[in-house]
């Protein structure tokens, strides 16, 4: 939860003044944006490609925890998790616009914050805030993102057009924010407990920081462009991999034959999941929020990736629609569940 002796009640500067304070340091940087904020509605124009766009909502309580998220943390998030579905139709991103829902424990300093994350996330990857919506809340703290990006109409990447022999590939590695957040979770229940025992984080920076900071993959869409190859089928993961692969699976008709002994998982995951009790392969096939590109290519490019180090080879598509199935590394044949998050 944000604390700052400095305090100023949203209600002091009204709406309108809340915003000319909270966007004053935004700046334009993409040649498609003809006015940004300040109008009734944002103007761009993409010459020769199709606009993407995309939604994501977050919700306190539901979707994160202030107890233990930094502000700051939070506004980047919530920019990086909504950058990932442009990412994973192999498209820029461009734009973005925010709404927020704002209860009357929040201060101005602490939108500040909120907002301070957002604008690095932003800058960062070139990305233009281009207007919103602000209102009171009785819920917490509500936020709304929608990013808006483009693509050529033949590079545009789809969930439903996996075929049988495509390879299924992962981009880096999966279950780190799940364990973070489980790391999280176990220190806020000991404060709760006792106030006076401090969280015992140290050495665990990666893992939450791929829970509370994640980074959206940019990196391989331009990846793609200089190996040549265009996906057959994508998703991002922030449900978990068993369920965003069963999301390709089903859109695409088709089954898949998934090896557990493929699937990528940091040192420092595996080891913090076992110190937890957990299955390290659970983790990844069923946390979610890891952000990262599941996608299929044809086996003709198996050369292309063969040797990239933040890309595995984790499977590949079959034609019977039954067969969706997850070979663990004894060689038994599992069905494949999707377990992850559930938003209702």
């Amino acid at each position: 939860m944000f604390t700052n002796s400095d305090h100023t009640e949203l209600a002091e500067l009204g709406e309108f003044g809340f915003i000319d304070h909270i966007t004053q340091h935004i700046k334009l940087t993409q040649p498609s944006t003809i006015k940004g904020v300040g109008d009734d509605a944002a103007v761009f124009q993409f010459n020769n490609y199709s606009t993407l766009i995309s939604t994501d909502l977050l919700l306190e309580g539901i979707h994160f925890d202030l107890s233990y998220t930094p502000l700051k943390h939070l506004g980047y998030k919530a920019i990086q998790v909504n950058l990932s579905d442009i990412y994973a139709m192999n498209g820029t991103a461009s734009h973005v616009t925010v709404s927020l829902g704002l209860s009357s424990k929040f201060a101005l300093e602490a939108a500040e914050e909120l907002y301070l994350g957002m604008l690095l996330a932003c800058n960062k990857y070139g990305i233009d805030l281009i207007g919103g919506d602000t209102t009171s809340s009785k819920q917490g703290l509500v936020i709304s993102v929608t990013s808006v990006g483009y693509a050529s109409k033949e590079n545009i990447c789809y969930r439903n057009t996996a075929q049988a022999g495509d390879l299924i590939c992962v981009s880096g590695d999966l279950g780190g924010a799940f364990v973070g957040l489980q790391i999280l979770e176990r220190e806020k229940r000991i404060f709760l407990e006792n106030s006076q025992i401090q969280p015992d984080l140290e050495g665990k920076d990666y893992i939450l920081e791929r829970q509370l900071k994640p980074e959206a993959r940019r990196d391989m869409i331009d990846l793609f462009k200089q190996l040549n190859i265009k996906p057959t089928s994508m998703i991002d993961i922030s449900d978990g991999l068993a369920s965003e692969l069963m999301h390709i699976c089903k859109q695409s008709e088709k089954g898949c034959k998934l090896y557990e002994e493929k699937i990528p998982i940091d040192t420092m995951t595996y080891d913090t999941a076992r110190e937890l009790g957990i299955d390290p392969s659970v983790c990844a096939l069923n946390g979610g929020e890891d952000y990262e590109l599941l996608f299929t290519v044809k086996q003709e490019d198996y050369e292309k990736i063969n040797n990239d180090v933040d890309i595995s080879i984790i499977g590949h598509i079959t034609e019977d629609v039954k067969e969706r199935v997850l070979i663990s590394k004894s060689g038994a044949i599992h069905p494949l569940k999707a377990q992850g998050w559930k938003a209702f």
